[in-house]
């Protein structure tokens, strides 16, 4: 399967229990909403393999699944580490032009002059606002901040455009 169709959502961090439960570290928000998503692939060996989600519930400070196939302890411990993904087309549309991190990854970013900067590696949150790291050149940490910093962003040319002086 591609890898370009997947969207990671976090990974096994390890065995719950005796009876095959594992624990998960959660990149969703809030971090229980990862057990809404069916199936689930996992990324073992370098190949994504499915598994259906059973059930699972925050638990503490983290979440805890029960895999189909996943019946007995050996069988969670030897997940442990796996990355957990989704297909793309399992995320639901965005609404009033936002946009998922992950569509925003690997796109170019011009600056409104005209000056090409490289391309979104990936993006971090600060608190007050997210942050684009732009690899090209030179890496650059730029505010994701719409109308200020982010002038515009095209999905179809694979564009962003920023209103940032290219020596910064």
């Amino acid at each position: 399967m591609d890898s370009k169709r997947f969207v990671t959502l976090g990974r096994i961090s390890g065995a719950y229990g005796v009876k095959g439960w594992l624990k998960v570290h959660s990149e969703t928000d809030p971090i229980q909403n990862i057990v809404r998503y069916k199936p689930w692939f996992l990324q073992q060996n370098n190949q994504w393999h499915e598994y259906a989600v059973i059930q699972g519930r925050k638990h503490g400070k983290g979440v805890i699944v029960q895999l189909e196939d996943c019946a007995d302890r050996d069988k969670a411990e030897s997940l442990k580490g796996c990355q957990i993904a989704i297909q793309r087309d399992q995320m639901p549309d965005n609404e009033n032009d936002d946009f998922y991190w992950t569509d925003l990854e690997g796109l170019r970013v011009k600056t409104l002059e005209g000056d090409e900067l490289g391309r979104v590696s990936h993006l971090f949150e600060t608190g007050s606002n997210d942050v684009l790291v732009v690899k090209g050149d030179k890496e650059r940490l730029i505010p994701f901040i719409r109308d200020q910093v982010i002038e515009s962003i095209d999905l179809e040319t694979q564009l962003i455009v920023v209103n940032w002086d290219k020596d910064f």
